[in-house]
């Protein structure tokens, strides 16, 4: 038996919400369309996991008003150690369920003509902008039934626009704080980075409350030709939600868009990545870990995808699997016909730490181009007894032996995030779901 599909709300409910938050026109409109294809459109089908019979559109409440923090003082102590208190995190928005909570932009950033804002604001303040990016050049709405509820939806997320020939030297932090049980979070994020321009994103999804909700996650970063974006992200979403994340990059003529994933929820999970490398010479790199564990079954899928000349990309994906957790990961290098000189390269490896964990990874290489440079690993397996064996011989428990090689499998992600609170509590995650 499948999870019923009828959705959860109307034409009237989502002309009521677009009105009650001021949006434009184009944007009502924009919903309209996406409400009445989200009926006929089929779900996604992600490769070897059957999702038929989990939750992605059943939920009790589409949004509640939450009570904004006054301050970073206020924030709960888990949100606490993602920010730097004493600096102030002078570029950092959080979201309280579905309510902006804090917001700070520096002057300087300002007077360069960054914007910084959650996606309603953005929508009213900005509108020509986030009309060109949303959901325009990386996830289309008539994808599937996911998209095209999600662009009915979407009740929360972030804008971040950097204009041309601009460098933003400090990460930009966005924090998603989930404390009520009840409601569901559609989150759009949209980040661009015009010519010739740089910046630093770090994100992180965070639940301090149990669920049974729904929360479906769309990323687009676009970057123009000679920008650079590093994303970050870490995603600790409780046990009992369902999620769909996916983040799309397009990358123009020698871009860079660099990933760095730490995905950590305890429910069941599909993780979609993508990165269009459209211009000539440009590059894309998605280093992501992943932790099972329970009964979770999760499905990771990773593509670089090669439009331009001379395009490089790279996967490396490192996953740790426990107790009855199952998950997929499936690593993609496509190079289309006319991508010569590219290069797409991808690494997969999945630890198993008990006899019911299951992990599966599958590198594929499809080339339409002779003149190319592909390749790939995957391994999937038990800890290296020879590793144990060196650390045990010099007094090291089997327990904290074991400990140690996981952090060191995990590493080559968790030391890309460049910020040390995050990177922190990325750490601490890891070893709270492997102690």
């Amino acid at each position: 038996m499948t999870i019923e599909t009828k959705l959860p709300f109307d034409m009237d409910f989502v002309n009521s919400f677009s009105k009650e938050n001021g949006e434009p026109a184009w944007l009502l409109e924009f919903r309209q369309k996406a409400l009445s294809l989200a009926d006929t459109l089929p779900m996604p089908r992600p490769d070897k996991t059957k999702i038929d019979k989990w939750n992605f559109t059943q939920f009790k409440q589409h949004t509640v008003k939450s009570v904004p923090f006054t301050s970073l003082t206020e924030l709960p102590e888990d949100v606490k150690a993602l920010v730097d208190l004493e600096a102030g995190n002078k570029s950092l928005y959080i979201q309280r369920n579905q309510t902006p909570a804090i917001l700070s932009l520096t002057d300087e950033l300002k007077n360069n003509g960054v914007i910084f804002t959650d996606i309603f604001t953005a929508a009213r303040e900005h509108g020509d902008l986030v009309q060109k990016y949303l959901m325009t050049q990386g996830v289309k709405v008539d994808e599937h039934r996911l998209a095209a509820l999600h662009a009915a939806l979407f009740n929360g997320g972030t804008f971040l626009y950097i204009p041309k020939n601009v460098e933003v030297k400090e990460p930009i932090q966005a924090v998603y704080v989930l404390d009520d049980e009840q409601t569901a979070l559609f989150n759009h994020v949209i980040v661009v980075a015009e010519d010739n321009s740089s910046v630093t994103y770090v994100e992180n999804y965070i639940s301090t409350v149990e669920s049974n909700s729904v929360v479906n996650i769309i990323t687009e970063v676009i970057a123009g030709p000679n920008a650079k974006v590093l994303y970050g992200a870490v995603d600790t979403l409780a046990k009992g939600i369902t999620t769909y994340v996916n983040r799309r990059g397009i990358a123009a003529r020698d871009a860079r868009i660099e990933w760095a994933l730490g995905l950590m929820n305890e429910g069941n999970t599909i993780s979609e990545n993508t990165t269009n490398l459209i211009g000539d010479g440009s590059f894309g790199d998605t280093k992501s870990v992943v932790v099972g564990s329970g009964e979770q079954t999760q499905n990771f899928t990773t593509q670089v995808i090669h439009h331009g000349k001379r395009t490089e990309g790279f996967i490396l994906q490192h996953g740790v699997m426990k107790e009855s957790a199952t998950a997929i990961f499936n690593g993609i290098g496509k190079i289309e016909h006319g991508a010569s000189k590219s290069n797409a390269e991808q690494e997969s490896r999945v630890l198993m730490l008990s006899e019911k964990a299951r992990g599966d990874a599958n590198p594929m290489l499809l080339i339409d181009e002779d003149d190319v440079m592909a390749g790939h690993a995957a391994s999937v397996g038990r800890v290296d007894p020879v590793q144990m064996y060196y650390l045990m011989s010099r007094g090291i428990s089997k327990h904290e032996a074991e400990r140690l090689i996981i952090h060191g499998f995990l590493a080559p992600v968790v030391n890309q995030l460049p910020i040390e609170g995050v990177k922190k509590q990325l750490t601490e995650v890891i070893e709270r779901k492997v102690r």
